[in-house]
């Protein structure tokens, strides 16, 4: 299962934001998001996200719930 967390780095190693749930050992992908650039990047995954979960299209199917 994939699951992104956020993470600062402090004296060279990555620390999370929070507690994670995951066994001791787990494998972990980093992505490093350069300050500058980090607002790029949100606002570009955001857009994406809008244009998959917001769309006409799915209308209907909040409808058929409804019914």
């Amino acid at each position: 299962m994939l699951n992104t967390v956020w993470a600062v780095v402090h004296e060279g190693k990555i620390e999370t934001l929070g507690k994670i749930d995951a066994p001791e050992g787990t494998r972990a992908l980093v992505t490093l998001l350069v300050e500058d650039e980090a607002d790029f990047w949100q606002a570009a995954s955001s857009a994406s996200l809008n244009e998959v979960w917001d769309n006409a299209e799915d209308d209907i199917y909040a409808e058929l719930l409804e019914a």
